[in-house]
């Protein structure tokens, strides 16, 4: 029955891999996660043709070489076989020793993931990280106007941003107690409603945003929703590179960049640049806030600080909410191109990792009764990173696009040495 079994799995993989050409598998493509700029990665299934008022979140698949040769997005992998680890992350950004006391950090994003506990479970384990439970109070699911039920309808792409989220903030503070708030949509006043709620909830400190989308008109009618003093909130910065998205754009966030980040045989036993797809720029509405003192951008600069996000120095999330269900068939299809989700161990960037990093680095500070806007970093630079190669674009050489000394738009003044400049 096993031999059966195999046989038909490799005759079936053999019919799909031929039938990739045929307009009929074309069209079984068309709901698959789109190809990203960066050559073997492909963006999360939130991606959506862009349309006012309505968001897309920034994670970046990996994509991996499966055993038929074949580039792929997803893979099963190992907690040691992909991307970096809670202990790598601690170690590049010099956290070993912090805690978060039990502070609460927010995560909002749109749709469901139902798998997001039973998945943070998994992933806390595989690294011996305390347990984060709705039983011990560690962890609360609650859909956008904090109640437990009803929840958005699931949504495969976005879970592997909620996915994202939940593991990054994990990773770097282990004892922070976390709050996923689900918008039921991807539209804006959804999302400014879960925004609310995320910053309302007693005990939350931070609040991380993964999210965003072009900016226009009407964008700084909304920015009062970031507006919650004591409480610091984060926003990822895009993953198209230079160019420049909001919420990231607003002056009540601290928009978050992205780096490349490799190990070395320095002092500080790592190395980073400026990753090539973070989004930076100058702002077309948004005003220059009062700590920013850069002179080639009359209105808000994008970013403030960075932290890891390129898919090829990428991080390891598992996530098991498909349209397959689990299983080696279900991973051929998604191998294939022909199912959404994933199904296991996951190796991903863009600016979705570089967001929950810094709002739980906020977190592990325990200032934020002190943290006005985006501000506080910007008197503490010494306490930074500074990344100063590599860059996102083409803007005539200007630090808006290209990394240098001091600061710049990709990495905006660096990523964190411990906790001191947050």
């Amino acid at each position: 029955m096993a031999a059966a079994l195999t046989a038909m799995l490799t005759l079936a993989v053999t019919a799909l891999s031929i039938g990739l050409a045929t307009g009929v598998q074309a069209a079984a493509l068309s709901s698959a996660p789109r190809a990203s700029a960066s050559a073997g990665t492909a963006d999360f299934g939130c991606f959506h043709p862009v349309q006012a008022g309505r968001a897309r979140c920034f994670g970046v698949l990996k994509a991996h070489r499966t055993t038929s040769g074949r580039m792929s997005p997803f893979t099963t992998g190992s907690p040691t076989t992909v991307g970096y680890v809670p202990s790598d992350l601690r170690s590049a950004y010099k956290l070993g020793g912090t805690s978060g006391a039990g502070r609460t950090v927010a995560i909002v994003d749109a749709m469901d993931d139902p798998n997001a506990e039973s998945d943070l479970a998994a992933y806390r384990s595989a690294y011996g990280l305390p347990s984060c439970t709705t039983a011990n109070g560690c962890f609360r699911k609650v859909n956008q106007r904090g109640q437990a039920s009803p929840l958005p309808s699931g949504d495969y792409g976005w879970a592997e941003e909620i996915s994202l989220d939940l593991d990054m903030v994990s990773a770097t503070c282990p004892d922070c107690h976390i709050l996923l708030v689900e918008a039921g949509s991807a539209n804006v006043p959804d999302l400014m409603t879960a925004e609310d709620t995320a910053a309302g909830t007693p005990g939350v400190v931070s609040v991380s945003n993964s999210w965003g989308g072009p900016e226009d008109n009407t964008v700084t009618s909304f920015d009062s929703h970031f507006d919650h003093p004591g409480v610091a909130i984060t926003a990822s910065s895009g993953d198209s590179g230079y160019g420049v998205s909001w919420p990231a754009s607003s002056p009540y966030v601290t928009a978050v960049g992205g780096t490349s980040l490799s190990k070395a045989s320095t002092s500080r036993g790592w190395t980073e640049t400026a990753w090539s797809g973070a989004g930076s720029g100058c702002s077309a509405y948004e005003a220059k806030p009062s700590w920013q003192h850069d002179s080639g951008c009359a209105r808000r600069s994008v970013a403030d600080v960075a932290a890891v996000a390129d898919p090829n120095t990428g991080v390891a999330v598992y996530d098991t909410y498909s349209s397959c269900g689990g299983g080696v068939l279900c991973d051929t299809e998604l191998q294939l191109g022909l199912a959404q989700g994933a199904d296991g161990w996951v190796e991903v960037g863009g600016t979705s990792v570089s967001s929950p990093i810094i709002a739980s680095v906020y977190a592990l500070a325990g200032n934020t009764s002190q943290v006005v806007a985006g501000s506080y970093p910007y008197g503490r630079t010494s306490a930074l990173n500074d990344v100063i190669s590599g860059s996102n674009g083409s803007c005539g050489g200007s630090y808006l696009c290209t990394a240098g000394p001091g600061y710049d738009g990709p990495t905006g003044l660096g990523t964190p040495i411990g906790t001191g400049a947050f």
